[in-house]
């Protein structure tokens, strides 16, 4: 007797295996700063979200892969590397979907202001790729941040 649910819940699995594993080399490529292996995880155009917060010169609209990796180095380029912390408290994975949930901070170059808060982070990976990145962290803090003493 053939039984589907069990080939759906074995493909099911294969597809949850995958974005596990390229979301696993998306964080090690972020904490490494390997942009050129960003570039390659991010597909060619991505669906991105990061609420718009003007006074933060990293957080903008993006559409490439390109322009995707390159928001870690911005990153880098306005906030003091060495003060960067994220954390990840909860990593969960629904076939293509995958949440991470955790704890950020920095402190912006510019202004030696700290930020900090929480944060959800979902990505969608489809043919081993990131086709969806939002994220959803306390922009506030950041643009506090950001913004220099009167």
């Amino acid at each position: 007797m053939f039984d589907q649910s069990s080939v759906t819940r074995a493909s099911s699995d294969a597809v949850a295996e995958v974005t596990r594993a390229v979301v696993q080399e998306f964080l090690a490529a972020r904490v490494a700063g390997d942009t050129a292996r960003l570039v390659e995880l991010f597909a060619d155009e991505v669906d991105w979200m990061l609420a718009e917060n003007p006074g933060v010169p990293w957080i903008r609209p993006r559409s490439t892969g390109a322009e995707c990796a390159a928001q870690f180095t911005e990153l880098m380029e306005h906030t003091v590397p060495e003060d960067a912390r994220a954390s990840v408290d909860a990593f969960l994975v629904d076939g293509a979907d995958a949440v991470l949930m955790g704890h950020l901070s920095g402190t912006v170059r510019a202004t030696g202001k700290a930020f900090e808060g929480p944060f959800a982070l979902r990505l969608t990976v489809e043919d081993g790729r990131i086709v969806r990145h939002h994220l959803y962290e306390n922009s506030l803090s950041i643009a506090e941040a950001c913004t220099p003493d009167r």
